[in-house]
């Protein structure tokens, strides 16, 4: 018979199951080897995943991306000694799966991407997604700014993705932040760009992107300013506002993320970008994303172990908000 799988539980909280009972390399591939969210009776937080990448317009593959970042989380233990906290039992933490797209109508997907996150903010939980191109960060945030309004993103890339269309089509994986302002779902005056880079179609992109209400952090300003005084700026943007956090993995430079769809050279590398992330603790996250990662061009799960460590990050930050706010 099938014996019952050895979790580790923390008063009321279902966490990993034991790696010392179970090997990593075994067992359900859910992120961190975390419950099932049908599992539990209530969730803190969701990691849902958006196989989805009919938006991209170059490289392809970030379909598969969800559950290649949840077989690299397998690696991820209990207790996170940078942040100095134990997310799993700070607040219970599940896997949602994976949302059932339809990658032939994106229409279809922005809608059932928005009804996907609702279900997850009804329940309780703040949504950690898996992409997926970054044409899901829209319905995202059409799902958020019905419960909390306008929201500050702090948006971590290597592009604007705020232009207008790619051949005449509005809902692109280049588009999401410039349909999100012009639909109010933005605070015009408190969202960021980090690490943006590389070649633009034209220098009325950076004009145009002022208008959606973004200021931008060049990677070339770590070199000149330095991580704090970087963080020092991010933290400042967003003070007091509500959050959301997307990071494009190609921010990193493919030193550090081969694995994505439209790498440039000169990024930040894994350490940076988890500095950064880590920073977050000082902000009010709703919740985030990580997209854009795309297995057939990873090496060696790089970008997929970037990925699921920036995840875990993302999460023990929401995880300590909530042990705090259930404290007061």
């Amino acid at each position: 018979m099938t014996k019952p799988i050895p979790r580790i539980v923390t008063g009321e909280t279902l966490g990993q199951v034991d790696a010392s009972q179970v090997p990593r390399f075994a067992g359900a591939p859910t992120f961190a080897r975390l419950p099932r969210i049908d599992e539990v009776k209530s969730a803190d937080i969701a990691v849902i995943g958006m196989p989805f990448d009919a938006g991209a317009s170059f490289r392809s593959g970030a379909r598969f991306g969800p559950s290649h970042i949840r077989e690299a989380s397998r690696l991820l233990r209990p207790y996170n000694p940078a942040q100095d906290a134990y997310p799993f039992e700070l607040a219970q933490v599940v896997d949602a799966g994976d949302l059932n797209l339809n990658t032939y109508d994106i229409l279809e997907t922005l809608a059932t991407i928005e009804a996907g996150i609702t279900e997850i903010l009804n329940f309780g939980a703040k949504p950690m997604t898996l992409g997926g191109d970054h044409t899901i960060a829209l319905p995202i945030l059409r799902a958020l700014h019905k419960k909390f309004g306008p929201i500050a993103v702090i948006h971590f890339d290597a592009h604007l993705d705020t232009w207008d269309t790619y051949y005449g089509a509005p809902y692109t994986h280049g588009t999401p932040f410039r349909r999100a302002a012009e639909e109010g779902l933005l605070d015009l005056e408190s969202c960021l760009h980090v690490g943006i880079r590389g070649p633009l179609y034209s220098k009325q992109d950076l004009t145009d992107d002022a208008t959606f209400g973004f200021q931008i952090i060049r990677t070339e300003d770590f070199d000149d300013l330095g991580t704090e005084a970087i963080i020092a700026k991010m933290l400042r943007r967003v003070a007091g506002k509500p959050v959301y956090v997307s990071i494009d993995v190609d921010v990193m430079d493919p030193a550090f993320a081969p694995g994505t769809g439209t790498p440039e050279a000169g990024g930040l590398s894994s350490r940076e970008l988890l500095r950064l992330v880590r920073a977050l603790d000082a902000t009010n996250l709703l919740g985030a994303d990580i997209v854009e990662v795309s297995p057939p061009y990873d090496h060696a799960q790089i970008t997929a172990l970037a990925a699921c460590h920036l995840a875990y990050d993302l999460i023990t930050t929401m995880a300590k908000a909530t042990a705090a706010a259930k404290k007061a």
